[in-house]
């Protein structure tokens, strides 16, 4: 391929990853920003910039009480600003504060009662967790849910579900006292518990027969990275009888968003605490640049799949900025918890030392995830 060849190519490559990366950035930072400015406002915080994406400005307003809505030229988050912030993460200019008139006071974010504050925090990640539910239950409500039996069809040889007892045809009715009513449902159990004995109720014959397995752990490579996860063995039924649409109601599309939601925030949990006992691998840690990869892959299965993983990344989004570093959302609320119990705020030497570590991390975890990302791209 010549050089002109070469740069078209990957010129095309880029706007099919850039396009659905922003659609889905600037829909899960526009909530969660809104939830803040929201929340603010309600407790009678000015707000005095709404932005999406950081920088330099590209577009923008000044509305009627005083807040400009920016559409900033780095789209890799975005920010809320309020009256007394001395910059984008909210750190507190404590000068400005202590010359503030008590007109200015009452509508500072910082002589705001804490539970204010730690209202108008916690709303910016509660806003993802809702955006993430809505999503679900309109997928639900649109689509149904399709409901494929957890009939065993085949079982691998050597494989856990042999050495189980496992046979074909039977019918999965539980795994540890839950009751299985889909081949996904299975799936995502066995996932997420390798080296976990599992005890399994299936239906044999017309009977009810009690087996233990163990799912092994399996490191597959996939266009989005090493994935790693717990499997058994077995193959579902191909049989169409076993496989159905199930319409939903607005109160079950509400319901199993909600769980899929708690699925997700469970699976992350998990994954973080293996972090730290060794039994998952960072290098499932992605950046911007392979959450980039993976919207364009995702966008070519259609727009459902697209807003589905607006859903997801909008959980990973809450949680990350509920981590208690300050600099995040987290990090805030640790700060006004303390406050809480000691009846006063920290020291601002004290919360300015907490920011700079803060930021570090945030920077160190950035730079990680990016040459995560680029030894991703340099393996495909």
């Amino acid at each position: 391929m010549d050089l002109v060849g070469s740069a078209t190519h990957y010129a095309n490559m880029a706007g099919s990853y850039l396009l659905p990366f922003l659609f889905v950035l600037v829909i899960v930072v526009f909530v969660h920003e809104m939830g803040h400015f929201l929340v603010g406002r309600w407790c009678g915080i000015k707000v005095t910039a709404f932005s999406v994406g950081f920088g330099p400005e590209i577009a923008g307003f000044t509305d009627g009480k005083g807040t400009r809505w920016r559409l900033a030229a780095i789209p890799l988050g975005g920010y809320v600003k309020f009256f007394g912030d001395s910059s984008a993460a909210s750190t507190p200019d404590g000068e400005a504060l202590r010359e503030m008139t008590p007109a200015e006071k009452a509508v500072s974010f910082y002589h705001q009662p804490v539970w204010k504050r730690a209202a108008t925090v916690f709303a910016g990640p509660l806003a993802n967790f809702l955006l993430a539910i809505a999503v679900f239950a309109v997928i639900g409500f649109t689509y149904g849910r399709q409901v494929i039996l957890p009939r065993v069809d085949l079982v691998i040889a050597g494989s856990a579900a042999e050495r189980a007892g496992f046979q074909p045809r039977d019918l999965i009715l539980s795994i540890d006292g839950k009751a299985i009513d889909s081949f996904t449902e299975m799936q995502r159990i066995v996932s997420i518990s390798p080296g976990t004995p599992l005890q399994v109720m299936v239906e044999r014959d017309g009977a009810k027969v009690g087996l233990s397995v163990t799912p092994d752990l399996v490191v597959e490579k996939t266009r989005f990275g090493n994935q790693r996860s717990g499997k058994i063995g077995v193959q579902r039924s191909t049989n169409p009888g076993d496989v159905k649409t199930v319409p939903m109601s607005i109160g079950e599309s509400l319901s199993s968003a909600v769980y899929e939601t708690w699925f997700i925030v469970e699976r992350t949990g998990s994954y973080v605490g293996g972090l730290f006992t060794g039994k998952e691998s960072t290098d499932q840690l992605s950046g911007p640049i392979r959450i980039a990869q993976v919207s364009g892959e995702v966008a070519t299965a259609g727009m459902m799949a697209l807003m589905n993983l607006v859903a997801i990344l909008s959980v990973s989004i809450g949680l990350i900025n509920l981590v208690p570093v300050p600099l995040l959302d987290g990090g805030h609320l640790a700060f006004y918890a303390v406050e809480a119990v000691r009846g006063r705020p920290l020291s601002e030497r004290t919360q300015e030392f907490g920011f700079r570590i803060g930021l570090a991390l945030v920077v160190m975890l950035m730079l990680f995830t990016t040459f995560n990302d680029m030894l991703h791209i340099a393996q495909l």
